[in-house]
């Protein structure tokens, strides 16, 4: 794939802004676009958003479980979706938060990281609470394809901060740790590569307020891309965004999902709403 997922990122930063898309069908949102909730409703709303949106953001993250409800038909459209942003020159993150150990987190690096797979765009959510170390499948097919994983870090739902916020032996909370192990990764690629952004993200909550501060997590000395969901419709903006990440603001790609679809289905007001919210995060994270 030539350049790494890291550089590639960067630059469609540069190009579009700092915001992702999540496309995500839920059952209110075709409600709300006057499309049915079956495979037909949803190859319609994703068609509609990867029309009005491909080649004018930095990246479109379709929301697999969304897709999944709708069994092998919903699969088939999310495949048609990671065609569709390879078509248009954007980038695709598939969001599907997967984690396993030994030959089973191998089989789910096959699918969404190995070259010629219909379901792997230009990288993937992974959870790492199996231990770090289990993700070692997806990070040698990332690496091998020219891929991107975003590992699951500080996430802004209140179960999450039990496991996230909890701390081992040596006083090291556990996002502390992934964060670490992201750097580490990255440390290596960007000595390699020469690139600006590694291509190991973490995923941080824009609501997640001081949580990175109290955890010991410096996401700056990560390296790689910070993928914000939040933005928007779930409450974070300018303010929020500036306080969670920083001195990592350059690193971040804020997320919007319902922000931006709920101005649809029209599509010149999809790209309204994707540019306001673009130039919202960009003013937000300079």
């Amino acid at each position: 794939m030539g350049a790494t997922f890291g550089a590639r990122l960067a630059a469609a930063m540069d190009a579009h802004g700092p915001l992702c898309v999540g496309i995500d069908p839920h059952p209110g949102l075709l409600r709300a676009w006057g499309l049915p909730d079956d495979a037909s409703g949803l190859s319609a709303f994703a068609r509609a958003v990867t029309d009005a949106l491909g080649g004018r953001v930095a990246a479109l993250k379709p929301q697999s479980a969304l897709f999944e409800r709708h069994g092998s038909a919903g699969v088939a459209v999310l495949e048609e979706v990671v065609a569709a942003g390879r078509d248009s020159g954007t980038l695709v993150i598939v969001d599907a938060k997967r984690g396993d150990i030994g030959s089973t987190m191998a089989a789910y690096a096959d699918a969404y990281l190995r070259d010629g797979s219909p379901l792997a765009g230009d990288a993937l959510t992974v959870s790492p609470y199996l231990g770090f170390g289990s993700l070692a499948p997806a990070v040698e097919a990332a690496q091998a394809t020219g891929r991107g994983l975003f590992v699951l870090a500080l996430t802004s739902n209140p179960e999450g901060a039990s496991v996230q916020h909890a701390r081992d032996a040596h006083g090291v909370s556990v996002a502390a740790r992934m964060a670490l192990e992201a750097g580490a990764l990255n440390e290596r690629e960007i000595a390699a590569s020469g690139a600006e952004l590694g291509s190991v993200g973490l995923v941080v909550g824009a609501t997640i307020g001081d949580a990175a501060a109290r955890t010991g997590v410096d996401l700056a000395a990560v390296r790689g891309p910070l993928l914000a969901p939040g933005v928007g419709a779930q409450g974070a903006g300018a303010d929020e965004l500036a306080a969670v990440f920083g001195a990592a603001r350059r690193a971040v790609l804020a997320s919007s999902s319902r922000g931006v679809l709920a101005a649809g289905p029209d599509r010149d007001a999809l790209r309204r709403a994707a540019a306001d919210a673009s130039a919202e995060a960009a003013a937000a994270l300079r």
